[in-house]
């Protein structure tokens, strides 16, 4: 059967998914109560790798958990995964799109007075 013209939806010009992701941050900082020691294991919505665990005791590991919870978690995972003290210690060196960031920050403008990291652009 043919199809009509006009019968699929197309993306209008110009349109950049990037801009259209929903972010999602929690209702507050103070619930970020997640652990600062040990391993943490995240669902396939953060992490689709075959061993979604994270070493907290590896500082490298803790930034990729961090970045991948900010970016890809939904309010509870902010809770369980993150802790806010650690937050703020790692937000200037955490990987994000800049939409991202810009919304964490737009919500909690204590991040946003963070110090960038060297070398940030």
């Amino acid at each position: 059967m043919p199809a009509e013209p006009g019968a699929y939806r197309t993306v209008p010009r110009g349109y950049v998914y990037a801009d259209h992701i929903p972010y999602v941050t929690p209702g507050s900082l103070d619930d970020l109560r997640g652990p600062t020691k040990g391993s943490v294991t995240v669902g396939p919505h953060i992490d689709t790798s075959p061993n979604p665990t994270y070493d907290l005791g590896r500082r490298t590991r803790k930034l990729e958990l961090y970045s991948a919870t900010v970016r890809d978690g939904f309010a509870v995972d902010h809770a369980t995964i993150l802790n806010r003290q650690e937050l703020f210690r790692l937000w200037p060196e955490l990987n994000l799109p800049s939409r991202c960031r810009a919304i964490w920050e737009s919500k909690f403008p204590e991040l946003a007075a963070r110090p960038k990291a060297a070398g940030a652009a």
